[in-house]
């Protein structure tokens, strides 16, 4: 009895064409279809669907949908940056080049709870303009404005970029000196009040004879911000008395 061999053999495309070649050349012939097969397919996705599969609308709708995207992150960065102008626009002095009071607080109260921290003391200085009133009188609030920028920036161009330079208001400014000892604040407070007074305010011809008076209060510890201010104050009034009673 003649039995049948039911065994299938898997069909290799060319298998025929190269049964009779040599065996260099089948060798070479599997090589190429081994390679072929580890070659990787090329097929562009969208969200992980290939775009053979996508339809013209529903690819029409995703370019327009990442189109709205681009936008939106356009219009993000736009308002970004206009909330950071407006963001520095409401710290600054309405009439000088410094921070205003609110901002300048904000930023004492920073320098304050850093000093508290790491027990590394800070100093705040307050400036009073001495004879702002007769300035305005003889001269006009136009002169007095002129002073107090200039005051401002002698202030701004002789401290680091690391200390704080805020108009408190009207003719009076702060200095926030960070790492700084009571020494070297009153050092540094007598050395900005000589630039104040050195550099010349020219006003329509005429030189207005400004200079301020100055009081320095360190802080190291615990303390409440108004507290360093007014003690800053009154540093700067026993300073201005001291100095009138000389001159007289």
């Amino acid at each position: 009895m003649k039995v049948r061999n039911n065994t299938s053999s898997s069909y290799v495309p060319g298998a025929s064409a190269i049964s009779g070649a040599s065996p260099a050349v089948k060798t070479e012939a599997m090589a190429q279809t081994r390679r072929a097969a580890d070659q990787p397919i090329d097929v562009t996705t969208i969200m992980g669907i290939p775009e053979s599969e996508l339809t013209p609308k529903v690819k029409a709708a995703f370019e327009k949908l990442l189109t709205e995207v681009v936008n939106m992150r356009q219009e993000l960065e736009r308002a970004q940056k206009r909330i950071g102008y407006l963001e520095e626009l409401a710290d600054q002095d309405s009439l000088a080049p410094v921070l205003n009071r609110r901002a300048f607080v904000r930023e004492l109260g920073r320098m304050m709870s850093f000093a508290e921290r790491y027990g590394s003391p800070g100093s705040v200085l307050f400036f009073d303009v001495n004879g702002m009133k007769q300035v305005n009188d003889s001269h006009g609030h136009g002169a007095g404005d002129a002073a107090l920028k200039h005051i401002a920036s002698s202030l701004l161009e002789n401290v680091r970029s690391s200390d704080i330079v805020g108009r408190l208001g009207g003719d009076e400014f702060g200095v926030v000196l960070a790492q700084a000892t009571t020494e070297i604040a009153m050092e540094k407070a007598a050395h900005l009040a000589k630039d104040v007074q050195d550099e010349p305010v020219i006003w329509e011809g005429i030189e207005l004879d400004i200079s301020v008076s100055y009081g320095v209060h360190t802080f190291a510890g615990e303390e409440q911000i108004d507290d360093a201010l007014n003690a800053a104050d009154r540093a700067m009034y026993e300073q201005k008395r001291s100095t009138a009673g000389q001159q007289g």
